[in-house]
């Protein structure tokens, strides 16, 4: 392992995936991640954009399992910040990775969905572009500063119909239900770790720290089950390749009854880097210069 992988995460990767795998993410977390958007259907279509980044001399590249979302392999953020369309709202800098969980959750006009941690903004303005803004969309965030920047993103993007709330998930009354429910839980971030550039964070990666974000997981999963309708369907993501976030978290739910797991397609994910999993049918993303470490389980409550 490389003197700059955080100790305890190189040991855990090692124990869960043998030196082959680790060695892969290693690399992926070493490597320069190229920028990526995904065009705002609300206010644009993907032939302009492309056309804009044209004009302003920017190559980009297409995902085969997304017309929405172009790689820039040649530029960094701050020149598609610089552009008119960026201020618009007409693009959204958005990883892949981080696109995947509201395609799978598979949002459907008129549905009353809720987005348990909804900051910044990217997988909830997704959604109400994958819906037309005929979707009714409660987001919650519990960080007031990253809720404000919520609205400011979905007034930005011009996402409709969602309301946010300043909230912890966790505490919402249980007298709310939901039709589907994206839950991008709070992580270790392993899956994102910038190799070489992570100063104080490298000491920070500890067991203890594993040990809270699992245990938070877990009570944001099974609010989540509480507040998700009989019959319907919940999205469980985090940007982590640890099964202590990832696997155990869907198993102890299954456990408990009353869930199963929805498979999600890899071919749906075509040229999409996966690493294996202990569950049946979820989706471990390898990060590497196009991606990020991603987990994503899709799950359905059990009709009464």
């Amino acid at each position: 392992m490389r003197e700059d992988m955080p100790a305890f995460l190189g040991e855990q990767l090692l124990l869960q995936y043998g030196e082959e795998e680790a060695a892969r993410i290693e690399a992926g977390l070493a490597s320069r991640r190229r920028v990526s958007l995904r065009v705002n259907r609300l206010k644009a279509e993907p032939k302009a954009v492309m056309e804009a980044l044209d004009e302003a001399g920017i190559r980009y590249e297409g995902v085969l399992w997304s017309e929405d979302a172009l790689v820039l392999p040649d530029v960094r953020e701050d020149a598609l910040t610089a552009l008119p369309l960026y201020e618009r709202g007409e693009i959204y800098l958005q990883s892949l990775s981080s696109m995947i969980p509201p395609l799978v959750l598979g949002a459907r006009e008129g549905e009353n969905l809720l987005d348990m941690a909804a900051a910044p903004g990217g997988k909830t303005t997704q959604i109400a572009a994958l819906t037309g803004n005929r979707a009714m969309i409660t987001a919650c965030e519990r960080h007031a500063a990253r809720a404000e920047r919520l609205k400011f993103n979905l007034a930005r993007q011009g996402a409709a119909r969602v309301t946010v709330m300043n909230i912890d998930a966790r505490q919402l009354d249980d007298l709310f239900s939901f039709d589907r429910i994206l839950l991008d839980a709070p992580c270790s971030g392993s899956g994102t770790l910038a190799l070489g550039a992570l100063g104080r964070r490298k000491a920070q990666f500890s067991r203890e720290l594993l040990a809270r974000t699992a245990k938070t997981q877990g009570a944001l999963l099974e609010k989540a089950l509480r507040l998700l309708r009989p019959g319907h369907e919940m999205v469980y993501s985090t940007c982590s390749v640890l099964e202590q976030e990832n696997g155990e978290v869907i198993r102890r739910a299954l456990k408990r009854g009353g869930v199963q797991v929805v498979p999600v397609d890899p071919a749906a994910f075509g040229g999409v880097p996966t690493l294996p999993v202990s569950v049946p049918g979820t989706l471990c993303v390898c990060p590497d210069e196009r991606y990020e470490g991603f987990f994503v389980a899709k799950l359905r409550k059990a009709e009464r």
